[in-house]
């Protein structure tokens, strides 16, 4: 009788267990190991790490103290519930401006949040901490990508060195430590290239784009860079790959393209709202292009070198000597060999000629360092280096023709006068360091492989501390420095703190500063303003009214007048008499609303005189303006306008005040100098040294104090303030102009009574609306342009990371046939015999 057989069960493919990833992971904590090391102790050596018995120095040189660390005392405010506005506004800088292109310029950052678990107070060691976690990230993604880009059959610990060697680069050690937000670049580039990698794999579509726009928020301005070098990267790799025909090297290029493409767009509606930013900004310093000296350009190979204005290459000796003797390492296929070196060089010769320099720097040649994408091209010489190694150890020519590029970069960089005491003892020790640790590991056991890595290790943290350690000692002798949180700072902080009124006044830090941004680092609601974003609106106004800056007028200073803290709803203010000494709390008697109504009038201009400006804007005479020789009036207050002085200026035998003026780069502000006893010595005004120029405005305190009680009265009778918008309720019958005392920046809109919003007008630099007959409110609200168009490009570019995370699966169902349970099928056979 026949038998029903059941067909077979198919057999289960045994689990395949991928093979440990130790080996990688070592490598990947000792390139964070050695980075942190070198960093630290080079640190701890030049007595500038912000902790305790190892700071003998500020590490707030220059901008980190200046402009860094107070944005990210202003970011604790916002991650803890204290800031004055929101992420689209900030009340605390300027009189009020927009923060969203701030943020995404300073802080977008993810490290950026750390700063959350410090103290308030400690802000500076928080942004030390992420820093040297920033170079720590940068070597670990760089040692992660160089075994995908072409993996080495032994000593993949290699790898962690020259990852640890790019994190140290000059680039990074010297520039960026105090400049914090490009590291982010640094940690870009690999990351970038990775992306890349995926492309050419075609893997991760969906990863990629995600990478490519964590890049470019955390900082879009080192992210175009190196999304440039990552593209030459993956063009390189493609035309290397003999495997891969043309058809699939313009598909890698197209899916590249796409990842590119919607990782970008998904950081559209930060990267929109500071490109409107920066068009709308006070225009920098316009300088024209010089290319460096060549000794100077081989000199910054070099360690224990420093300049602000070379790129700075320093790698490591072992890291260069590899990438030299990639040309002279035969094991490797003679196209990868020279494409690699063609690349490298292309881009080292790029920085010196002016259009592909400016295409680095999105074509407008940067204020201070131009030399900000060096560390692309200390990321192709790392990748260099490790393609000569991953086809095994340079033999004898290899290294003697690497050695001899050398020998030619330090004897052209013998004509530098960048090259200090350190440099070539440093080069050679470690040029015999990695030599002799690259012939250990030919032999190819365990002992020999241990002392290279002791070798090669040792030379890069020598060689980076060193060189770290020189850059501290010179920026400390060559810049302004900013002392840490101190007394100084606690003591202000705390009368800001207790003059808080806002909205219904503001209190400012003072003129004479700590830093140009002392209303986020201390506190309050002033007019000082110091950022790569400063509003020409605001730098208009302010100047027209006496104001002084730096920076080329992008560091706004608070201006201590009466006048100006009317017209702003300043009612309180911190006073330090003298340099370090102690600050007291200045309050006015009475303070005009925020918001206050003009009579209707022709549209006012400014002159070029500060004391007739504001008084314009005041709407009242209050001043009589004199000559030195002059002097002015008994019981007038005295206020000196000599915004070209640069020296000193002294009220008959008192203190000199110190006067910083002199265009373009700065101008002096107003300066009080207390009420006039009227004629003779006691009321004379010395500047030293003269100038003809200076005038004096003579304030009559009763005039001013009229026109308070007039705009109190006529003004808002009540005025409530978001983290972005102000709203005000208006006396019975308001008519004329209703004028806020905030700057008239780009992205304020306006309605009355609830009507329908337009923008707002301009009234002498301020923020305006026209009023009607029975106007009861008027609301103003503040969006940064770019974010409407940006948000929409954003969302275009989800949609298409979606369309793309869902066709991988949808093409699979469709294309692959279904699969079918081999027991449902069953057939008749005849029985055995």
């Amino acid at each position: 009788m026949p038998t029903l057989e059941a067909a077979p069960a198919p057999t289960v493919a045994p689990v395949r267990i991928a093979p440990a990833r130790r080996p990688r992971t070592r490598a990947a904590a000792l390139s964070a190991l050695i980075t942190l090391v070198a960093v630290c102790g080079a640190d701890a050596v030049a007595g500038v790490i912000p902790l305790g018995l190892l700071q003998r120095h500020t590490r707030s040189i220059n901008d980190l103290g200046n402009q860094f660390i107070p944005f990210h005392e202003h970011l604790w405010d916002l991650l803890h519930g204290r800031a004055q506005g929101g992420l689209l506004l900030n009340w605390q800088s300027g009189y009020g401006t927009s923060f969203l292109p701030d943020l995404g310029t300073y802080l977008s950052s993810p490290f950026a949040l750390l700063v959350g678990v410090f103290p308030r107070d400690r802000i500076d060691l928080a942004v030390y901490v992420i820093t040297v976690l920033k170079m720590a990230a940068a070597a670990v993604a760089m040692t992660v990508l160089l075994p995908m880009l072409r993996p080495a059959a032994r000593h993949g610990w290699v790898a962690g060195v020259l990852g640890a060697a790019y994190a140290l680069c000059g680039w990074s050690v010297l520039e960026s430590t105090y400049n914090p937000m490009w590291l982010d670049g640094l940690i870009a580039f690999p990351l970038l290239c990775l992306v890349g990698q995926w492309a050419r794999t075609g893997r991760r579509p969906v990863l990629g784009p995600l990478v490519v726009a964590l890049a470019w928020v955390a900082n879009f301005y080192t992210a175009y860079m190196a999304t440039i070098g990552a593209g030459l990267v993956l063009l390189l790799l493609l035309y290397v790959d003999r495997d891969t025909d043309g058809r699939g090297r313009v598909r890698a290029v197209l899916r590249a393209t796409r990842s590119f493409t919607i990782g970008i767009g998904l950081s559209a509606p930060l990267l929109f709202t500071i490109y409107l930013g920066t068009k709308h900004a006070h225009p920098g310093w316009v300088r024209e292009f010089a290319p460096v000296s060549w000794p100077d350009y081989l000199a910054r190979t070099l360690p224990g070198t420093y300049s602000f204005s070379s790129p700075a290459v320093f790698l490591g000796t072992g890291a260069l000597l590899l990438a030299c003797a990639l040309a002279f390492h035969r094991a490797v296929p003679r196209r990868e060999r020279y494409a690699w070196t063609g690349l490298t060089l292309a881009v080292a010769l790029s920085f010196q000629w002016k259009p592909t320099h400016l295409a680095w720097h999105a074509f407008v040649t940067p204020n201070g360092s131009p030399y900000r994408q060096t560390f692309v091209l200390c990321g192709l010489l790392v990748i260099a280096a490790w393609i000569c190694l991953s086809y095994g150890i340079p033999g004898r020519r290899a290294l003697l023709g690497g050695g001899g590029v050398l020998a030619l970069i330090a004897l052209g960089a013998a004509f530098s006068e960048l090259i200090s005491a350190w440099t070539y003892p440093l080069f050679a020790l470690g040029l015999v360091a990695a030599g002799c640790g690259l012939l250990l590991m030919r032999r190819g056991r365990r002992g020999p492989a241990i002392a290279a890595l002791v070798l090669l290790a040792g030379a890069q943290i020598a060689q980076a501390g060193v060189t770290a350690a020189y850059g501290d000692q010179q920026r400390a002798a060559r810049m302004d420095g900013y002392p840490a949180w101190g007394p100084e700072h606690t003591a202000r902080s705390a009368l800001e703190a207790e003059a808080s009124g806002w909205p219904g006044h503001r209190t400012d830090p003072g003129q004479r500063q700590i830093t140009n941004n002392d209303p986020l680092l201390l506190g309050g609601e002033g007019g000082a303003y110091y950022s790569s974003l400063t509003p020409e609106v605001l730098n208009r106004t302010m100047t027209a009214l006496g104001g002084g800056w730096t920076s080329r007028g992008r560091a706004l200073q608070s201006l201590d007048n009466p006048v100006t803290d009317a017209i702003f709803s300043v009612g309180a203010r911190v006073r330090v008499a003298q340099k370090g000494g102690d600050p007291s709390l200045v309050r006015a008697a009475a303070t005009p609303p925020l918001v206050t109504v003009r009579p209707p009038a022709p549209q006012p201009a400014y002159g070029g005189n500060p004391f007739r400006n504001q008084e314009l804007l005041l709407g009242a005479r209050v001043y009589t303006t004199r000559t030195l020789a002059q002097g002015c009036p008994a019981g007038t207050e005295i206020f000196l306008w000599a915004p070209e002085h640069f020296g000193s200026a002294r009220l008959g035998d008192g203190p000199p005040v110190e006067m910083r003026g002199g265009a373009p780069s700065r101008r002096a502000p107003l300066i009080p100098f207390g009420t006039s006893a009227g004629p003779g010595r006691a009321s004379h005004i010395t500047l030293t040294p003269a100038d003809r120029d200076a005038e004096l405005g003579c304030l009559d305190r009763a005039a001013l104090n009229r026109a308070v009680e007039r705009l109190r009265t006529t003004g808002a009778t009540k005025v409530s303030v978001s983290d972005s918008s102000v709203r005000a309720e208006l006396p019975a019958g308001a008519g004329g102009t209703a004028v806020f005392a905030m700057p008239r920046i780009a992205g304020w809109t306006c309605r009355v009574n609830g009507a329908g919003a337009a923008p707002a007008a301009d009234y002498l630099g301020l923020v305006a609306v026209p009023l009607t007959g029975g106007a009861r409110t008027v609301e103003c609200d503040f969006r940064p342009p770019g974010l409407r168009s940006g948000s929409l490009a954003g969302g275009a570019a989800l949609l298409a990371l979606a369309a793309v995370a869902s066709w991988a699966p949808l093409r699979r169902r469709f294309t692959t046939p279904p699969l079918r349970d081999p027991l449902r099928r069953r057939r008749w056979t005849a029985p055995s015999p």
